[in-house]
């Protein structure tokens, strides 16, 4: 089973956005597609329409968060959400050494708070809701996932 590729959503009128381009970037982040695409109380959706700027921890600089997802139910509550294992929503367990491995955790971690802290101004800003959506909750929402 491919991990990426081009989703075709059955109804395409729901999609805000050019819906010829809809890329996925996980088996995860095409099941919510799916689930998205297909659920009756889901107004409309996108993916990686919805840019925030935010300045990294770990570099200081400026960059362009692409929100895996956003969408609007049909009772109006508006959603930005981001899809991560649960594992990269927890801080590295350190070991008796700096390992590359912890590094690099270490680093993506701080990467991935500095956006969701952007994503969480965003939010507040614009009048919606973010959410970081893991394999639990995707579960939890009844999303099946390979």
């Amino acid at each position: 089973m491919a991990y990426s590729g081009k989703f075709v959503p059955i109804n395409k009128k729901k999609y805000k956005g050019d819906y010829t381009k809809i890329v996925y970037r996980s088996t995860w982040e095409n099941a919510a597609f799916k689930w998205l695409d297909n659920n009756p109380d889901i107004k409309y959706w996108n993916s990686e329409e919805v840019i925030i700027p935010y300045i990294c921890a770990t570099d200081r600089k400026r960059h362009r968060y692409f929100v895996d997802l956003y969408f609007e139910n049909t009772k109006g509550k508006k959603f930005i959400i981001e899809i991560k294992p649960n594992k990269e929503t927890k801080p590295p367990k350190k070991g008796a050494r700096r390992t590359k491995k912890f590094i690099r955790e270490s680093m993506t971690y701080a990467k991935n708070q500095s956006k969701w802290a952007a994503a969480t101004e965003f939010a507040l800003d614009n009048g919606c809701e973010f959410y970081v959506w893991d394999e639990f909750v995707l579960k939890s929402l009844g999303i099946k996932i390979m």
